[in-house]
């Protein structure tokens, strides 16, 4: 295949992944019209199809999916050789993407990145907000954030964060009308406001532990989100107790704006860590980033 077709190649890559034109075209910078173009004429040059095209999503052939399992490898590692060509820059340069929680991004990465980013102009960061504990390999992301815990073993992981504690809090206006609870047991008494866990749909459980007894507890309540923003906002406008991070609400509890409860069964846990595969190719840039977000005591 002559050389100059090998743009329609990185095309039908990105295409097969993205499982749509329209996100595939605006990673590519190209009008979606012009990449349907591009794949029709791959298609008919190698005598195959390669796509599966339906009004709502794209998806590839048996062949296409063998060609993406030889192709994607080889592009990644043309990649990878091409941002370890920043070494041989003055300034280290390159674009590190990152999938995080909201806590994580507001609490641990945006401070750190706001003193760092300024001295290296050349190096760009995309933060991606996911509660859906991402597949950093396949969707091409250079590094997670993911609690200590629910990292995985064969993943390098770095401490970013402290370790953290949850916190039971509600506004001064639910208590009057509440008595505030003793127990984790107790809040079967009470409007909980839940979070809702892209994962696996449910939503998540509150973990409490005091004297080796460990409960999770299921809440209910009148609202459910997806972000703990909202949760915060609700429960300082009264409609119920939230289970936050306690550095998202210390501010509200010292002002007097929330009340805390549960306190003494709320254990602390591993924080943050930042984790990548233990294959992937560093380059100055990423070594940069990684270790202006290590948690140093």
């Amino acid at each position: 295949m002559p050389r100059e077709n090998f743009n329609d190649l990185l095309a039908f890559v990105t295409v097969a992944r993205e499982g749509s034109f329209t996100r595939a075209a605006a990673q590519l910078g190209v009008s979606q019209s012009a990449l349907s173009h591009t794949m029709r004429g791959l298609e008919t040059r190698l005598g195959i199809r390669l796509l599966t095209r339906t009004t709502r999503s794209v998806s590839p052939t048996q062949a296409g999916e063998r060609l993406l399992k030889t192709l994607a490898p080889r592009f990644e590692e043309i990649e990878a050789e091409l941002s370890a060509l920043s070494e041989l820059r003055d300034k280290p340069a390159g674009v590190i993407r990152i999938t995080t929680a909201e806590h994580a991004a507001n609490s641990v990465l945006w401070p750190k990145l706001a003193k760092f980013l300024p001295d290296y102009p050349d190096i760009k960061v995309e933060i991606t907000i996911d509660y859906g504990l991402t597949d950093i390999v396949s969707d091409r992301y250079d590094v997670g954030v993911r609690l200590g815990d629910q990292v995985a073993k064969d993943m390098i992981a770095v401490r970013i964060g402290p370790d953290m504690r949850m916190a039971v809090v509600g506004s001064p206006a639910y208590f009057l009308r509440r008595a505030r609870p003793k127990t984790p047991r107790d809040l079967a008494a009470h409007d909980c406001i839940n979070l809702r866990l892209p994962t696996y749909g449910g939503l998540l459980a509150w973990d409490f532990e005091k004297g080796g007894d460990a409960l999770n507890v299921r809440v209910e309540g009148q609202l459910v989100f997806n972000s703990s923003t909202p949760i915060l906002k609700a429960a300082l406008a009264g409609f119920g107790l939230a289970f936050l991070p306690e550095d998202l609400v210390r501010e509200q509890v010292a002002e007097g704006r929330l009340k805390r409860v549960l306190e003494d069964w709320c254990p602390t846990f591993p924080g943050y860590h930042l984790y990548y595969p233990s294959r992937r190719q560093s380059s100055p840039a990423f070594n940069l980033v990684v270790d202006a977000l290590r948690h140093r005591l």
